[in-house]
């Protein structure tokens, strides 16, 4: 098995429920009605409440059952029994001196994860974890230097909106503006190596009944795990962007190392064949400006003649600093250069505006201190069957 590509099987640790109560985030209405038949409901009732529980969770962000008046009192008084809507436990809520908010929450098996909610003045991004960690060491990012400890859940990448959109009062979802109005897959972990999971919590994300965010609001950010590129495309057709951050293999190959797999050449190809792009929704190229590494004009040239036939524009990211890290940022006068040779090619090519520095919230900065626990720990912490 090549080590660039874990067998994320063996290190998809699902968070045994600490609890006899199911959790009803993160199921879909068939399964909310299957849980509810596996309770003793009927079938044809357990549609209908299942429809009634869906809108509760994902369009009015209940998570007291007393609070879902549509739902017989009987039935509210059944349910606490057998199912849970907590959110996980916030561990800390920081605020930066621009408005970016980051959340460290910490599900039941006590692994946390980080968020980041970026305000702009009438909408907002959130920035939403996939994994416990990462297994892809991309060089310049704080993440990268956590070693993978397990997937999320599909519930446990919900929560993450769920737990922001309680802090900034946002339910029930508006249909016009919204200061969540976008999210982008860019938080802790590669998305594309937790794809079921990350497939499965988008489309809900995306129901139309529920929380009824776009997929033109969408942003998934891979470093490029190329086979399931074009399957996000068919089967989300959410916004693609990808973590390119060199123009040439023997670079790339060091600041992120799935490039050894899924070299430039490869991982170019699988975007100019990505089913959701076109001239007017492109590929994001995210390029990390690091001094004396990538930033040369002859970088920005390479950079035109790769993106030649892709719909794309060029995101680039000044270099967020983290202890440790052997990276100092481009100077002002390199990025604007950069950019100027990419525009002028015809390519968008903003240069982003740090957000959260402060509070470690920049854009690979995010990293919290759960580590990775030996099996024989992990049985001796879970409860016993009962």
């Amino acid at each position: 098995m090549n080590p660039l590509i874990p067998d994320v099987e063996a290190v998809d640790r699902q968070p045994e429920l600490l609890a006899i109560r199911k959790s009803l985030i993160g199921l879909t209405r068939e399964e909310i009605a299957a849980a509810l038949v596996d309770a003793g409901e009927d079938a044809k009732p357990a549609k209908m409440r299942a429809r009634q529980l869906f809108h509760w969770l994902y369009y009015r962000g209940a998570s007291n059952f007393d609070d879902m008046t549509s739902i017989s009192k009987e039935m509210r008084s059944r349910l606490p029994d057998q199912f849970t809507a907590d959110r996980p436990d916030i561990t800390s809520l920081q605020e930066s001196t621009d408005g970016t908010r980051k959340w460290l929450v910490k599900f039941p098996d006590g692994q946390e994860v980080e968020s980041v909610h970026i305000p702009e003045e009438d909408r907002g991004a959130l920035c939403v974890s996939s994994q416990v960690g990462c297994t892809l060491t991309c060089s310049f990012c704080h993440t990268g230097t956590m070693k993978l400890v397990r997937n999320l859940t599909a519930g446990e990448i919900i929560a993450q909106m769920l737990v922001a959109r309680d802090t900034i009062g946002e339910w029930p979802s508006p249909k016009g503006e919204r200061m969540i109005s976008n999210i982008v897959m860019m938080g802790m972990g590669e998305p594309l190596l937790n794809y079921d999971n990350v497939a499965k919590a988008l489309k809900i994300i995306m129901d139309g009944e529920g929380i009824s965010l776009s997929k033109r609001r969408i942003t998934l950010s891979t470093s490029g795990v190329v086979p399931k590129i074009h399957q996000c495309g068919e089967e989300l057709g959410v916004n693609l962007a990808i973590s390119l951050h060199a123009v040439t293999n023997d670079i790339r190959d060091k600041l992120v190392p799935i490039n050894k797999r899924y070299p430039i050449k490869e991982l170019l190809q699988a975007c100019r064949d990505y089913p959701a792009s076109n001239n007017a929704r492109r590929i994001t190229f995210e390029y990390v400006m690091l001094k004396g590494i990538n930033d040369s004009p002859a970088d920005a040239r390479e950079l035109v003649r790769l993106l030649k036939d892709i719909p794309a524009k060029v995101n680039l990211i000044p270099f967020n600093p983290w202890p440790g890290t052997q990276y100092e940022c481009s100077s002002n006068n390199a990025i604007h250069r950069f950019a100027k040779i990419v525009n002028d090619a015809g390519y968008s090519s903003p240069v982003r505006v740090p957000r959260g520095r402060d509070i470690m919230a920049a854009c690979g900065q995010l990293k919290s201190e759960s580590t990775k626990m030996r099996a024989s720990t992990r049985r001796s912490t879970e409860p016993a069957a009962l």
